[in-house]
């Protein structure tokens, strides 16, 4: 078995990777951030004054500073588009803002320019946030390894550098600078950065290892088999990069017709002044009509009849602890007819706890002496599964004596000197081999060991004390809370059971396949493999939710329809890569929040709707009649009103609380 314990990882070498630097754009350093920030600013300021009847010389130019800051942006690239014969709803905007404030209507006009600046700046600050995660990747692996040359004589080197062949020596506690095959020496190495399992893997001679995994204890001489612009982790980046700028952003509704809806404003405005005009109409009298049609025609209870349901959605899925990082992410979330889960750290916890204690024939010890002195043995190691059973110790409440003579060996196990008695803990297979105990107990053991993993799914781990067999020790990476309820909910949302993609053994993903009640599990699979899986769900026509939380669940996360990741262990790659967040690590919580934006969808709908009739209704009464000026701006602007306050039920709890009732019904 593959459960043994090692100890003490000692003091890195001098080729350990150094932290990564401090990669994280700051705030203030994006444009786009700062101009939104003014406009907000001026107009949060003009605001009261204009409601207030200050003069206009008080307020006016706050708003013009609004219209200003927040409006060259869009405006300049409206322009840029109008010029490659493109017509987007920016530039309209801009225009109806503009023509807002030709006519007086300063509010209406600043609160339309607020809207856009902060819409882009929040995309931005999106977009450099991912790209900043995805260049700290690859500090993962070390900027320097020591080559091993022909002679036997060591050099240190770039780890761009390596070449194919290229024999490099990884010391206790350093990462791997290269892709390649072990060809001397044994260690464990944590790979949960690449292939997301747990624990720990032991390498000794021919097995194969990954650029950017950690050695714990044990060197290891490698033969580089890949060069390192072609390694696991570069790839992972690769790949992310590609996604994220491939994948085509599903638009919220208004923006899938902008240009068509464009184009009619603009032709209907103009034609509506330049016609009249033609015929020997009052040049004041056809602007004035032709502007009030540019109001009421305006699409600001369009642009409420989407965000307001949206927003609410994200500011109540926030207080119930997911981050949903923009609208249009809410409005995919709705959409998803298929959910990919990752397993560790997704599913599980992501860290092994101790679920029981066999003694074993012949040992006159109890469960709690036989624990505290395989916690006293183990409480100098920084194994995974030496935290577990120190931590199950203390939660007994057993006092741990000093350890003596700890010994660490990669693959076996821990030995130490507790109390006057020889304590090891380690792999039942590795210990029995090297035990002198009876062929009796040896058999014994081996039977308790089968039954343990063929029972319950656990990891067994041996203690031996004075050379008796003493007990095993049972330990697991357990399903999260609600991991079964969270499964049946996406069941029920999405109509098809979620599928488990793992890069842990088969084994393992089938038994918590069990458990949590999936049908479809793909284990043993590479960041690559996740990613054609997703592509290939796409190309059927389904929409993607990928939940996960390592770097290796990045490049799926960013080529899914929608992914989420899991905040409380989550790497800084997966939680910039995700569209959303789940950060109190509830995993009820994403059906709680996809049904949430379906019912945020269904009120865009509505709201749509009540726009359209509104807008519908001023638009005919001013082309087939005369619609006076103070008529349709106060029908504009009550329209805008009521599907502002229809999508703001969202913000109740009641929203959230529904939502989770029917995630959590069982299909």
């Amino acid at each position: 078995m593959s459960s043994a314990l090692v100890g003490d990882r000692p003091s890195p070498g001098p080729a350990t990777a150094a932290p990564a630097p401090a990669r994280r754009t700051r705030l203030t350093a994006l444009p786009e951030v700062r101009w939104a920030a003014l406009a907000t600013a001026a107009f949060l300021l003009g605001f009261p004054l204009d409601l207030a009847g200050a003069p206009a010389w008080t307020w006016g130019p706050l708003y013009a500073l609004c219209y200003a800051a927040g409006g060259w942006e869009p405006g300049l690239a409206g322009l840029r588009a109008l010029r490659e014969r493109s017509l987007d709803v920016d530039l309209l905007m801009v225009v109806a803002a503009l023509g807002a404030a030709a006519i007086g209507q300063f509010l209406d006009g600043g609160l339309l320019i607020v809207i856009f600046a902060v819409s882009g700046a929040l995309e931005a600050l999106a977009t450099r946030r991912t790209a900043d995660s995805v260049r700290g990747l690859l500090d993962l692996a070390p900027a320097m390894a020591l080559r091993i040359d022909a002679d036997g004589g060591e050099e240190r080197v770039a780890a761009a550098a390596l070449r194919v062949g290229d024999t490099v020596l990884v010391r206790p506690g350093e990462r791997l600078p290269a892709d390649g095959t072990v060809l001397d020496g044994s260690g464990e190495v944590d790979q949960a950065t690449i292939t997301g399992e747990p624990l720990p893997v032991a390498k000794e001679a021919g097995d194969e290892v990954f650029a950017g995994t950690l050695n714990g204890t044990g060197a290891l001489r490698v033969r580089v088999g890949r060069d390192p612009a072609d390694s696991v982790i570069a790839r992972i980046v690769a790949m992310v990069e590609e996604a994220s700028g491939t994948k085509a952003p599903t638009q919220l509704f208004i923006e899938k017709v902008e240009q068509r809806y464009s184009v009619g404003v603009v032709v209907a405005t103009l034609a509506l002044f330049a016609v009249p005009l033609a015929f020997g109409a009052a040049l004041t009298e056809t602007l004035l009509r032709a502007m009030t049609f540019m109001i009421v025609a305006s699409p600001c209870a369009v642009v409420l009849a989407t965000m307001p349901p949206l927003l609410s959605a994200i500011a109540n899925a926030g207080r119930h602890g997911v981050l949903v990082k923009s609208a249009v992410v809410m409005e995919r979330l709705g959409a998803v007819t298929k959910v990919a889960l990752d397993k560790t750290g997704t599913l599980t916890e992501g860290a092994p706890r101790l679920t029981g204690i066999r003694t074993l024939p012949g040992s006159a010890l109890t469960e709690d002496e036989v624990l505290a002195l395989a916690a006293a043995a183990e409480h100098p190691s920084e194994h995974p599964l030496a935290r577990a059973v120190v931590g199950a110790a203390r939660e007994r409440g057993l006092a741990l004596a000093d350890a003596g003579e700890f010994a660490a060996a990669p693959g076996h196990g821990v030995r130490a000197v507790v109390a006057g008695r020889t304590v090891r803990v380690g792999s039942p297979d590795r210990l029995l081999a090297a035990d002198e105990a009876s062929r009796t107990s040896v058999m014994a053991v081996e039977a308790m060991t089968r039954a343990a993993a063929d029972d319950d799914a656990r990891t067994a781990v041996l203690v031996v004390v004075d050379g008796v067999p003493a007990a095993l020790l049972r330990l697991a990476d357990l399903p999260r809370a609600g991991a079964a309820e969270a499964v049946a909910g996406l069941r029920e949302l999405t109509g098809s059971s979620p599928v488990l993609l793992t890069g842990d053994t088969a084994d393992a993903a089938a038994r918590l396949a069990r458990e949590t009640g999936i049908e479809d599990v793909r284990a043993g699979l590479l960041p690559q493999d996740k990613v054609a899986a997703v592509r290939e769900w796409e190309k059927r026509g389904e929409r993607v939710l990928v939940v996960g939380d390592g770097v290796n669940d990045a490049p799926a996360l960013a080529a899914a329809h929608t992914g989420v990741a899991m905040g409380g262990a989550g790497s800084d790659l997966a939680l910039e890569t995700a569209d959303a967040v789940v950060v109190r690590d509830e995993l009820t919580a994403v059906p709680a929040v996809v049904a949430l934006s379906r019912r945020a969808r269904r009120v865009v709908v509505q709201n749509l709707v009540i726009a359209s009739v509104c807008i519908g209704a001023l638009v005919i009464w001013d082309l087939a009649g005369h619609l006076p000026l103070p008529l349709g701006v106060a029908g504009h602007e009550g329209s805008t009103v009521l599907v502002g306050l229809n999508g703001l039920r969202l913000l109740r709890g009641s929203a959230w609380r529904q939502g989770g009732a029917a995630a959590g019904r069982r299909g």
